[in-house]
């Protein structure tokens, strides 16, 4: 598709203008010229105000999703506005080196090959890794070329690049130096596949098969009943616990019995943790496979005994060594029966299980060694950013949830028994030396000196993304000018994991400043039912699929259409037909805009030179920009998309068009006035348009224009321009013409059959549209065999059509155009079926009995029935009134 433009001869620019929208021959040209020219690069020298937008980093293994086709159109509309609105706007991209994914993913490449990592060692597994980025890693960033998003590439990172391990070594080294960073058992997710700790984020819940097994331990009247579903671990039970305010259990308190099949006795222990209303109101205690066990065992300083390894097999001494816990499960319940220990044995039992996001193993609970970050003053302090007001939370109810969160933070644990990651800065001496080095020092050296061997959680490098992506540690200019960011666009699902870290950890490292001064929340994107996209379910989207078929325009429409802040977003493709059909509604009516010379050159004409359409119609373009830019600054997208595409589809082209197509062909001085009119319109509502849909928009405005690029004109301003009379003029227009199309439709007419009318509008204040009305209603003149059959009232600028007011008419000779005597029997048949359903809707509604007996929602069913019907015997019968005497 090759577009020539000429500013100066419309028409020639309009004949350039396919007929049709093809998306596929236009998007991937402009992307990359846009590219070229630099238009999404960020100046730090720049004297412009900042604003700043980091991408949140997909993973080097992902592909496009929904999801991200989601934030991305949402982060694009707000980067280009304020790009065209002055502002030195970074987009910054990257992407993160996501452990635990990629080590699986080239580890599975491995095993195609019979190797395994350990085949390899660690240095050329890593360097096995890299040569896997190059080739396969980053797909990802050819689909957001696709999509249009507009970030920097010549600033595009990666967690693993050589600047951004030097903030990490740093702000590790500083958090370790400030005694924030320690070393501790505690218990962690572990998966047996993965052979790691994850975090809570990589836990996938959902509801499992299971059993629920309750055992007595002890003997007589000194025995307790407990219920499990991991009935394995209670070879690593250390206690019993019961709630101190328990009567049932209290003579046991501070006493022993005997743990079954093990022969080890254990105490009985009182803890408020216990709830006394769940189950026996007893629970065993399995300090090392529990965490809130291992809490309980802290506080009264019970013995934490391991009783698997990393790969989930048993390892306490006895029958059931060497088992997996699955295994183990099945034979110790059979042991436990044989016993006669089992009470109760429930099955299934559906319960909820953690699963390891990326092999789907069930994650094992377990006491390990690990590194931890002391979140405390941490969390404090973002928290008290979003209190004092520093940092704004939207939608505003977000906070509590926020608060919910760091006001209740556990330390977190930051190691990963991986090999591809940031590796540990601390050297294990032989004696036990703990040395943590900077990227600037040397590690120690000698005999006995070793690196720990895990790698950090992903989520530590990408908390520090705000601030690490502009070069700091160093003093950059980017630093300086782009932070703090202005935004941070995310999904409520990672308030938590990422939004909470990265301001833990950027108010840290700078000093008290925040990564950012707003945090717009958005929802999931679901299917056109709400359910959870997932390709398990056989409902997952491909957005490339889309795009191929509908362009990328229709698919960010139609995402930026059902973004409303916080919520989810359900979606369908019959959707982004629509969106497709909007963005061809777009294409035709600004071609014929040109084909009949709408043109942006020279000023406006003055206002007494505009007719009452003209003046209407940038009336309504003033308070849509308005309107507009107020939704922007509240993060509405949903409601600031409807804005433009009601305005555009409704009032543009629908009705301002269509009103202007009678002054064009009149000719003269008013045409001139209205084709300028229409191409100011037309050049401010393309630009409100382009940060959602900015291929169709980049076309179509250069070619009404001749200029370079609506990425970098100027955001259209509010010029202020009101003229309530014309709009209340053109309103009462629109009513007219929209009762006569409803009435003609009722006599069954074809919306482009003529019909002879006399349209009298003296004192309505109509009177200047009566050649706009027959065009638009296809009324031809009355003649002189004109009879009217037919009247409609038109009531006067202000007035009602039924009220003293009405001072005109349209009066409509319907003979020879309908079979009168074959309408009047079908609304007569029609007007029987509506009073019968009445009949019946009263009588149900009348008894007694039945409003008695049925579900409220056949109640509201009938009543609706009942509604409806009465509407439809008002509407029949004003039907046949106005039919012609046979």
């Amino acid at each position: 598709m090759t577009v020539v433009t000429d500013a100066k001869n419309p028409q020639s620019s309009a004949a350039e203008l396919p007929t049709q929208y093809t998306p596929g021959e236009v998007e991937t040209s402009l992307y990359e010229g846009w590219v070229e020219r630099g238009y999404f690069a960020a100046d730090a020298k720049s004297d412009k105000p900042p604003y700043a937008v980091v991408i949140p980093p997909p993973n080097v293994t992902g592909s496009l999703h929904l999801g991200h086709a989601f934030e991305h159109t949402l982060i694009d509309a707000l980067t280009r506005r304020k790009r065209m609105q002055g502002y030195e706007t970074l987009w910054q991209p990257g992407m993160d080196h996501a452990g635990i994914a990629t080590q699986n993913v080239v580890e599975r490449e491995l095993a195609k090959e019979g190797l395994s990592r350990h085949d390899l060692g660690r240095e050329a597994f890593v360097e096995r890794v890299w040569k896997w980025k190059a080739e396969s890693g980053g797909q990802i960033a050819g689909q957001m070329r696709r999509l249009g998003d507009g970030v920097d590439w010549s600033r595009d990172r990666f967690t693993m690049d050589e600047g951004l391990s030097r903030a990490v070594q740093t702000i590790f080294k500083r958090l370790f130096d400030d005694e924030l960073i320690y070393r501790a058992e505690r218990i962690i997710n572990w998966c047996p596949r993965c052979l790691t700790a994850i975090s809570d984020i990589e836990v996938e819940y959902q509801d499992d098969d299971g059993e629920l097994v309750s055992i007595r331990y002890g003997e007589g009247e000194q025995s307790i009943v407990v219920a499990t579903t991991r009935a394995e671990t209670m070879l690593g039970d250390t206690a019993v616990a019961v709630h101190p305010d328990d009567e049932r259990y209290r003579h046991l308190v501070g006493t022993e019995i005997v743990l079954p099949l093990t022969g080890r006795r254990i105490p009985v222990l009182a803890d408020e943790h216990v709830d006394p209303e769940f189950g026996t109101g007893a629970v065993k205690v399995t300090p090392a496979h529990d965490p809130n066990d291992f809490e309980i065992g802290r506080r009264h300083d019970l013995p934490m005994l391991t009783i698997m390894d990393e790969h989930a097999v048993i390892t306490a001494h006895g029958p059931f060594q060497g088992l997996d816990r699955l295994e183990a499960r099945s034979a110790i319940v059979a042991a436990l029966r044989a016993d006669g220990r089992i009470v109760a044995e429930k099955r299934p039992y559906v319960h909820s299980v953690g699963h390891c996001s990326r092999c789907k193993t069930t994650i094992e609970p377990r006491l390990s060694m690990q590194w931890w970050v002391k979140v405390g003053p941490l969390a404090k302090a973002a928290g008290d950013a979003v209190r004092d007001g520093r940092v704004a939370i939207h939608p505003k109810e977000m906070e509590s949830r926020y608060f919910g969160w760091v006001d209740h933070l556990n330390d977190w644990c930051i190691s990963r028994q991986l090999w591809w990651g940031h590796r540990i800065p601390v050297w294990h001496g032989p004696d036990g030396e703990l040395v943590c080095v900077g990227p600037d020092e040397e590690p120690p050296s000698g005999e006995g000196w070793t690196q720990d061997s895990d790698v950090l959680d992903t989520w530590f490098s990408s908390g520090l993304w705000p601030f690490s992506t502009l070069g700091w540690p160093e003093e950059t200019e980017s630093l300086a000018k782009f932070y703090p960011n202005s935004v941070m666009v995310t999904g409520y699902d990672i308030l938590f994991f990422w939004v909470a870290r990265m301001m833990m950890f950027g108010l840290y490292a700078m000093d008290g400043e925040i990564p950012f001064r707003t945090i717009a929340l958005h929802g999931m994107v679901r299917d056109q039912f709400g359910k959870k996209m997932s390709k398990s379910f056989g409902n997952a989207v491909d957005p490339l699929e889309w795009m191929d078929k509908y362009g990328s325009d229709a698919v960010r429409f139609t995402l930026a259409r059902g973004a409303n802040p916080g919520t989810d977003v359900p979606i369908g493709e019959d959707w982004v037909q629509g969106s497709r059909n909007f963005a061809n509604k777009v294409w035709n009516a600004t071609r014929f805009a040109l084909m009949n010379g709408a043109t942006v050159e020279g000023p406006l004409p003055a206002e007494a030179e505009l007719a009452t359409t003209d003046r209407w119609i940038l009336s309504r373009l003033g308070a849509v920009v308005a309107e507009v830019d107020a939704l922007y600054d509240d993060y509405q997208f949903a409601k600031l998309s409807d804005v433009l595409f009601h305005f555009a589809w409704d009032e543009v082209f629908d009705w301002y068009v269509e009103l202007s197509k009678t002054t064009f062909a009149a000719g003269g001085p008013a045409a001139d006035a209205s084709r300028r009119v229409l191409g100011e319109v037309l050049d401010v509502t393309l630009r409100l348009l382009h940060p959602v849909i900015p291929f169709v928009t980049e076309t179509l405005w250069t070619t009404l224009t001749g200029r370079e690029s609506l990425v970098i004109a100027d955001w259209p301003a509010d010029s202020g321009f009101r003229d309530a009379a014309a709009e209340a003029e053109i309103v009462k227009l629109q009513e007219v013409v929209t009762e006569v199309r409803r009435f003609r439709a009722d006599q069954g007419l074809q919306p482009g059959q003529r019909v002879p009318a006399r349209v009298e509008l003296s004192g309505t204040g109509l009177g200047a549209h009566e050649a706009a009305m027959r065009q638009l209603l296809r009324l031809q003149p009355e003649g002189d065999s004109f009879a009217a059959t037919a009247s409609l009232p038109v009531a006067g600028v202000g007035g009602t059509a039924h009220g003293r007011s009405a001072m005109g008419e349209v009066a409509l000779d319907l003979s020879g155009t309908i079979d009168v005597a074959a309408e009047r029997k079908r609304l007569t048949k029609d007007l029987a079926a509506a009073e019968k359903e009445k009949t019946q809707a009263e009588a149900k509604l009348g008894n007694e009995g039945f409003l008695a007996k049925a579900p409220e929602p056949v109640v509201a069913k009938i009543r609706t029935r009942l509604a409806k019907a009465e509407e439809d015997i008002v509407r029949l019968g004003a039907q046949l009134e106005r039919l012609p005497q046979a």
